[in-house]
């Protein structure tokens, strides 16, 4: 929304001129301005659920499209300037305090702590520190034995169900890892040898937080 206190374009004042690619004339001092009031002040940035993010400031509420790269201020919608505002949400998406926008905040299904997952995503997410990706090495807790990630599913242990028709968490030896976490799909190393595909090996299923990823 726009404020009323937010002063009218007329009130610019007179300053150097540059012509960008697109044939827009920017007051070049003002840019510098932009951009340092962008870092400087008190800004809150909150993300939407349809990708856009409302900034509160002591002026007034904007909501920012950083894909289209848009704002509601007077600034941007007046003078067709990359604003304060548009700055500040890219300065926090950089930073990683605020979800891009093709991400949302999640919940980590191991330790409970916020993470940036996939706008789209569903069922139980991880976050960086837990997460695993296809290809990576990983030791099961129980067995000790090495594995390589094929998937990471998103079916909990208590919905995802095996050839023998029982859900993962239903397996004793997954009795002390979380019946909500996410089911990661692995086949044995040593089951590569000498070199078959790992699309070709058989798959298990594990709850997330048995596997442990291997040291560098």
């Amino acid at each position: 929304m726009t404020h009323a206190r937010n002063p009218p374009a007329s009130s610019a004042p007179p300053g150097p001129f540059a012509e960008d690619g697109h044939g827009v004339h920017h007051d070049a001092d003002h840019e510098d301005g932009r951009a340092r009031r962008a870092r400087t002040e008190p800004m809150t940035v909150r993300p939407l659920r349809d990708r856009r993010y409302a900034v509160e400031t002591a002026g007034g509420v904007y909501v920012v499209a950083l894909g289209s790269g848009t704002c509601t201020c007077p600034d941007h919608a007046i003078r067709g300037s990359r604003c304060k505002h548009l700055r500040r949400v890219a300065i926090e998406v950089t930073a990683g305090t605020v979800p891009a926008p093709h991400e949302r905040v999640g919940v980590c299904a191991i330790c409970g702590e916020g993470a940036f997952v996939p706008f789209a995503a569903t069922g139980p997410q991880l976050c960086a520190r837990h997460g695993f990706e296809p290809g990576e090495a990983v030791t099961d807790r129980e067995t000790g034995k090495r594995l390589l990630v094929v998937s990471v599913t998103a079916h909990r242990a208590d919905s995802y169900r095996t050839e023998e028709d029982r859900t993962i968490a239903d397996y004793p030896t997954n009795d002390d890892y979380g019946a909500h976490e996410p089911v990661i799909e692995v086949v044995y190393l040593d089951s590569l040898r000498p070199d078959p595909e790992p699309a070709d090996a058989k798959r298990y299923g594990f709850p997330a937080s048995r596997l442990v990823r291997e040291r560098s």
